[in-house]
């Protein structure tokens, strides 16, 4: 007959926890019980042994050796007087042959012991459950000795054992009188847990609750939204995959807190609740994030994170296009210029100054291009310093080359220099632009030294207080006004940093003498090893600075 079982959560789990609370009580009363009539053995044996050594006085030797065995002897005198002042079940006493010089029944006097003494009579102490004469007993035995310590005897003890078992049953009441109080205790307590847990589970059964888990852990790990949840103690319990790929986090990262696993700043912040509010910007690993934080019932937190790292670097390239063809269009202006020029010219017959203003024109563009092309040969590297070169030009900032400027193509992951340099660039630009210095420009700088690339951009702008040095590469910070972007300006130099802290190296500004400021970002291990010899540096006589002919001269 098969035994029915409940599917609910709360009645197995009651079911359970009744038959482990009844079951625990039977078997603490059966430990308990065990020990406990063994130690009763042992005290009863201990006890006899205490008797048996009372009893095995020098006075009761001198006495055996004296006299003969008889009932009315002063040893069966001295024996009985022991036994009813403590209450043993016999005193024996007996010589080195086992024969008996005191017994409780008078008869056996003079008889040999049913037992082996020589164990005592070999100078041991004795002590043992056994059966006798009397019937079973706790016994002991010891040696008797006289004056000069020779063995004369032995002294044989015992307890009743019935006396014994009465102790361990009636123990037996009191012991079950607890233990039906601790099997009343368990059961009412898995009553009330049981109450919780119905409450809890919503009376689902077990294969619900492994399907609602199988659930999760699919659409936790299937989202492309990062998922960090926290306990009330501020210690991570759950990352799915995205989160672990965004945040680079170890596979151990469960069980401690957002800045034990994450470096400090501002994305630990944000987990740990040092930063209020919702739609948070924090770059993490080169990667910039948005971040919004929730609490739970259990006072714990669910912290949600977006990858904004592409939209924002196509933010940046649409600004980036939309102010080439912002240049474009001058320049289109500037070429129709040209153009009047160039016709006004032929109509009054001065071809040769035509021609030579074609010239001119052609060369300046081409030249510029090419000692580009020459100094940084990494296409990407290039293109991007041909293309910023136009969008400063049109805002009336000339964009040149250091004299020191050489970098080969030998750049590792040349998107990573893109974004370095294009950061740094268009906040030179913004900078000198909205300034407006006597003499502005921007000198851009890149080198190699080994596999190290250092890339340098300096400016006439208005420069940045010192104590604000340390400040320019933590996220949200910036010296613009707000503008419509979603979440804000201060991406662009937490980037840079962040590039510089995972190649290991680093990103610093200094103020430049004459007015403005200086960014140095040095990345080790940017660039390949090449077997081929470095080009030599060009000095200043045969490498004069390049100054990026893309300007507007009609602006």
């Amino acid at each position: 007959m098969r035994i029915p079982w409940p599917r609910s959560v709360f009645a197995q789990v009651l079911a359970v926890q009744l038959a482990i609370t009844t079951g625990v009580t039977i078997l603490a009363t059966g430990l308990f019980l065990a020990p406990f009539g063994s130690h009763l053995d042992d005290q009863a044996m201990r006890r006899a042994l205490a008797i048996a050594q009372t009893a095995a006085e020098p006075a009761v030797a001198r006495d055996l050796v004296a006299t003969e065995p008889s009932a009315s002897g002063p040893v069966q005198q001295a024996a009985e007087r022991v036994r009813r002042a403590t209450g043993a079940l016999y005193v024996v006493v007996m010589d080195t042959r086992g024969v008996r010089w005191s017994h409780t029944t008078p008869a056996q006097i003079g008889k040999y012991v049913s037992t082996d003494p020589g164990r005592a009579l070999a100078g041991q102490e004795v002590m043992e459950i056994d059966t006798g004469t009397l019937g079973r007993s706790a016994r002991a035995k010891v040696p008797l000795r006289d004056d000069r310590g020779e063995i004369v005897g032995a002294v044989s003890v015992g307890i009743a054992y019935g006396s014994v078992r009465d102790q361990l049953f009636g123990a037996v009441p009191g012991m079950m009188l607890y233990a039906g109080a601790a099997l009343a205790v368990g059961v009412l307590a898995a009553l009330l847990v049981s109450r919780s847990l119905r409450r809890r589970t919503h009376g689902v059964a077990f294969a619900d609750i492994s399907a609602l888990l199988d659930e999760r852990e699919a659409m936790l790990h299937g989202v492309r939204e990062g998922v960090v949840a926290c306990d009330r103690y501020g210690r991570i319990r759950l990352v799915n995959d995205e989160a672990r790929r965004l945040l680079n986090l170890d596979a151990d990262a469960t069980g401690h807190t957002p800045d034990e696993a994450l470096p400090p700043g501002r994305t630990a912040d944000v987990l740990a609740g040092r930063v209020d509010g919702t739609d948070l910007l924090t770059v993490c690993g080169g990667r910039v994030l948005i971040a919004n934080r929730m609490p739970t019932r259990d006072a714990g937190t669910v912290v949600t994170l977006r990858d904004r790292t592409e939209l924002e670097l196509l933010g940046r390239e649409l600004d980036s296009t939309q102010g080439l063809l912002d240049a474009l269009r001058a320049q289109g202006h500037e070429h129709a210029n040209r153009l009047h020029i160039l016709l006004g010219l032929i109509e009054i017959g001065r071809h040769d100054r035509a021609a030579q203003l074609i010239a001119d024109v052609a060369h300046t563009h081409r030249a510029s291009a090419e000692q580009i092309a020459e100094r940084v040969r990494d296409p990407l590297l290039s293109a991007l310093l041909v293309g910023k070169s136009a969008v400063a030009a049109e805002r009336g900032v000339p964009l040149r080359l250091s004299p020191d400027t050489l970098l080969t193509d030998r750049v590792v992951d040349p998107r990573d220099l893109v974004t370095v340099l294009g950061n740094l660039i268009d906040n030179a630009v913004d900078a000198v632009a909205g300034h407006r210095p006597p003499d502005p420009f921007i000198e851009v700088e890149l080198r190699a030294e080994g596999t190290t690339a250092v890339l340098r951009v300096a400016d006439t702008g208005p420069g940045l207080p010192p104590e604000m040095h340390e400040q320019v590469f933590t996220e949200g910070w910036s010296t613009k006004p707000p503008d419509r972007r979603p979440h804000g300006r201060g991406i662009g130099l937490a980037l840079v940093g962040r590039l510089a802290e995972r190649y290991g190296g680093t990103a610093r500004v200094t103020a430049r003498a004459g007015g403005g400021a200086v960014f140095t970002v040095v990345l080790p291990e940017a660039l390949a090893l090449d077997d081929v010899a470095e080009e030599s540096a060009l000095d200043e006589e045969s490498a004069p600075v390049v100054e990026l002919a893309f300007s507007g001269e009609s602006r």
